[in-house]
């Protein structure tokens, strides 16, 4: 379910306003939607990559009838692309506003592990961000590609930051509960603004450089969010 709290810090002119949105899978889909890119756009493409959504349950060592959202792909490009997407309304229109980010996942990519063309964990990057305009997935060349910065692999875009890799403890294969965001002191502020209806898209999801397949689950995703007053 859907859990907004906003609270102003101060009530002058240069006051600075705080709030946070609170997704948890195990409780809804919350109308977050799916989609692939960097991958050919031949009509059999999909296919042959293997591409997977389901809103179901979270592996059963990570408890009962804990519903989650799964995403997979085998990343023939060494690239793919697969993320979430989620419209967030009612914001002050045309205004920045820095975010804060909090995924919860679980993963089942043990560190030190090797795949074709890297790591099945540690090169796997995690991002998360936000556009003034829907991301959406767009032909380029013989290509699906993002319309918005979603930088590449280890690489941030204008529209995202990495939050990390999946990887899980050394020597486990098992589903393992993680959690990313960009509190680090190394990552700078990742400031994204509304459009001029006061909307903006959210986005999370997984870069990968790992020539195989990655399944993921994400439980939940916190997002924070603060913009002058």
């Amino acid at each position: 379910m859907l859990a907004m709290c906003g609270c102003s810090l101060s009530g002058d002119e240069n006051g600075i306003l705080v709030f946070s949105y609170s997704f948890d899978f195990s409780q809804s889909q919350d109308d977050w939607q799916v989609d692939f890119t960097d991958f050919p756009s031949g009509a059999e493409d999909s296919i042959f990559y293997e591409l997977e959504f389901a809103y179901t349950d979270r592996p059963a060592n990570l408890g009962e009838n804990q519903k989650s959202m799964m995403l997979s792909g085998n990343n023939h490009s060494d690239d793919l692309f697969m993320f979430m997407k989620k419209k967030i309304t009612n914001l002050t229109p045309s205004t920045d506003y820095t975010i804060v980010f909090d995924v919860e996942l679980a993963s089942n990519a043990p560190k030190g592990s090797v795949g074709i063309g890297g790591s099945p964990g540690e090169s796997v990057y995690l991002k998360a961000g936000a556009a003034g305009t829907e991301p959406k997935k767009v032909i380029e060349g013989n290509q699906y590609a993002l319309n918005v910065d979603k930088g590449n692999q280890s690489s941030p875009g204008e529209n995202t930051v990495v939050l990390g890799d999946i990887s899980v403890d050394y020597n486990t294969t098992d589903y393992t509960l993680i959690t990313r965001n960009n509190t680090s002191m190394y990552n700078s502020p990742f400031i994204a603004k509304s459009n001029s209806k006061g909307e903006m898209w959210l986005i999370v999801g997984t870069d990968s450089g790992f020539e195989g397949i990655t399944t993921v689950y994400y439980t939940k995703v916190n997002v924070v969010f603060s913009a002058s007053n």
